[in-house]
């Protein structure tokens, strides 16, 4: 049976303009109709958009709960194990709810820390049911890593500055035995195997180029060429990362990247912060995308990354929001008027309006995360779709005002109303309808909070072990 959404405003996509008092039904997961000027007119407003993407995430619980915050990626993402998630089914659950709330029909888990209380094909199972129960598209990668855990070289200098105990536990917790690339593409293959489908996208994860050995990185680009899955994969992220990049990659980094036939349309990169025009002229060439996360940049002190740069000489643009949006509360709606705000122009000169951004960023985080559709709404097209409540973003009502143009300028998370998602409502109200988020993050904290007596040998260890990071970052990285 088809279903019908009534909406003052309707928004199919770039260069096609508002549709007023729209009928839209959907039957099946996918648009049957839109019917302009058939709704009644009166009650409350809405404005209905394509549903949003967070194209690059990774499904954890909020770093600054655990005391890793004011510092910079390469000493935060040793503090963030401090979040591990104790259980992998309700910390997944519980970010896809919030990204589901914020709008988002699709998401991607580049699933840096797993739990290690489960064998990694079961782990990845219970992310796809946490996906399944909230209702959201997602990517799944298993983020590898194959050499420097701690630092970008010879970690020894850091590990010998702490006593025994505090060194055991560093260890313990970050320095394993390498994956070896062959048992990464099994590993690959076998989620595959057991969780793809409609709904879930299986990339290939490299964490990035400091943390994977050129073996690992060769594996990679060779099995997405025989194979076709994409690749998702942070790139040139910090100061420190370009420093490593130039000292290991002297004919440079993304050159290196194209050689092996790791660029490509099938690769999406994260970050780029520190990517040189040239480099950005190459990434465009080849079809890949580069995700900008600005918030979480802004949060690590990582730097603006050149998107207005990238998008002129014609990469695709996709927006994450990386588990650090401004608030840390995943909203994707602010994390993209953030970006809009940032890049798009400089006095009368625009980088583009703030429809095509919107535009740009659902359609490249679609293909990003392997959903389908460009996200522009029209018959046969997918239902994935958003209501925002118009009353309240409109609220002074003095004159008519482009509602995108609105909420570039003033939208956030607690505008959404209604988040449509293959033709089933995932949130109504703003609320999430599928899962009991509260309850879950009420457990979540539980749970964490139970457990933190455990964690105690790695926070005597922090304080030491962050200076000498520190020194060794600043001893062995020279940023220019």
């Amino acid at each position: 049976m088809a279903t019908e959404v009534t909406a003052t405003s309707l928004f199919r996509g770039p260069g096609r303009g508002l549709a007023d008092n729209v009928v839209l039904r959907h039957e099946g997961g996918v648009i049957t109709a839109i019917e302009e000027g058939a709704a009644p007119s009166g009650g409350p407003r809405s404005l209905i958009i394509p549903a949003f993407v967070n194209a690059h995430d990774h499904a954890r619980p909020t770093a600054s709960s655990f005391g890793a915050l004011g510092m910079p990626l390469e000493s935060w993402i040793l503090r963030s194990a401090l979040g591990t998630p104790v259980d992998p089914y309700l910390t997944a659950v519980s970010a896809l709810a919030r990204s589901a709330r914020a709008g988002c029909a699709a998401m991607m888990v580049h699933y840096t820390r797993p739990s290690g209380t489960m064998p990694l094909v079961q782990e990845a199972r219970a992310i796809g049911k946490a996906a399944a129960d909230v209702g959201i598209r997602i990517a799944f990668a298993i983020a590898v890593r194959d050499q420097n855990p701690v630092v970008y070289g010879d970690g020894e200098p850091v590990l010998s500055s702490l006593s025994t105990d505090d060194r055991t536990t560093i260890e313990q917790m970050f320095v394993r035995a390498p994956m070896s690339p062959r048992d990464y593409i099994d590993l690959t293959d076998a989620i595959a195997a057991e969780i793809a489908g409609p709904r879930i996208d299986v990339q290939l994860g490299p964490a990035g180029v400091q943390w994977c050995s050129k073996a690992m990185l060769e594996a990679v680009a060779e099995n997405s060429a025989q194979t076709g899955r994409r690749i998702h994969m942070h790139l040139l992220e910090t100061v420190y990362q370009r420093a490593w990049a130039d000292q290991n990659y002297p004919q440079g980094i993304v050159r290196y990247l194209l050689d092996i036939g790791f660029l490509s349309e099938r690769l999406t990169l994260a970050h780029c912060i520190h990517a040189r025009p040239d480099e950005l002229e190459i990434i465009a060439a080849s079809g890949a995308r580069i995700v900008t996360n600005f918030s979480s940049n802004m949060h690590l002190r990582s730097g603006l990354a050149p998107i207005a740069a990238a998008h002129r000489c014609g990469c695709r643009i996709a927006v994450g929001v990386d588990g650090l949006a401004l608030d840390e509360d995943d909203d994707a709606l602010r994390e993209m008027r953030l970006v809009q705000m940032a890049h798009g122009g400089l006095g009368f000169q625009r980088t583009w309006t703030p429809a095509e951004f919107f535009g740009l960023a659902v359609r490249n985080g679609r293909n990003a995360t392997g959903a389908p559709g460009t996200g522009e709404l029209e018959p046969g097209a997918v239902a994935d779709f958003v209501s925002i409540d118009l009353d309240r973003l409109d609220r002074d009502r003095i004159m008519p005002v482009d509602p995108i143009d609105l909420l570039f300028a003033r939208g956030n998370a607690s505008f959404v109303r209604d988040v449509v998602v293959a033709g089933q409502t995932v949130v109504r109200g703003g609320r999430c309808i599928t899962v009991d988020l509260d309850k879950i993050e009420q457990e979540l904290r539980g749970i964490y909070r139970a457990s933190a007596e455990r964690l105690a040998p790695f926070q005597r260890a922090w304080p030491k072990l962050s200076d000498g990071v520190q020194r060794w970052f600043e001893t062995h990285m020279q940023c220019s």
